[in-house]
């Protein structure tokens, strides 16, 4: 039997121990997803959860995070007006690569996370 994968049900990105003020403030107030409330039994390990879109967005704690290519990539609607609403926060903005039938940039959170933001265009 084959792995029959149904949707993306959620991505785990990681901030630094004790970080959960910072990354509330990015994610709640500039970013704007909704957090929601995590599981009694994982609350003990800190971070925090948030819905984006029909996935949902967890953010753990770890002693250390390290710089990498994962990241996710969000779909969205209004891509220039988005960056435009970053570079306005200071949120580092990264120029990605166009590919046809896309356009795209990435951003970086307050811990070095990178997230992809694209938009399907005709050109």
């Amino acid at each position: 039997m084959k792995i029959k994968i149904k949707r993306l049900h959620h991505i785990q990105i990681c901030i630094p121990t004790g970080q959960e003020v910072v990354a509330r403030e990015f994610y709640t107030n500039i970013i704007g997803l909704k957090e929601i409330e995590k599981p009694f039994a994982l609350k003990q390990n800190g971070g925090l959860w948030y819905q984006a879109g029909d996935i949902e967005l967890h953010i753990g704690t770890e002693p250390y995070t390290e710089n990498s290519k994962r990241h996710p990539a969000f779909e969205v609607e209004h891509l220039e007006e988005m960056k435009h609403y970053l570079q306005k926060h200071s949120v580092t903005i990264k120029e990605e690569t166009q590919i046809p039938g896309m356009k795209r940039f990435s951003f970086f959170d307050p811990f070095n996370n990178r997230f992809e933001l694209l938009q399907r265009s005709s050109s």
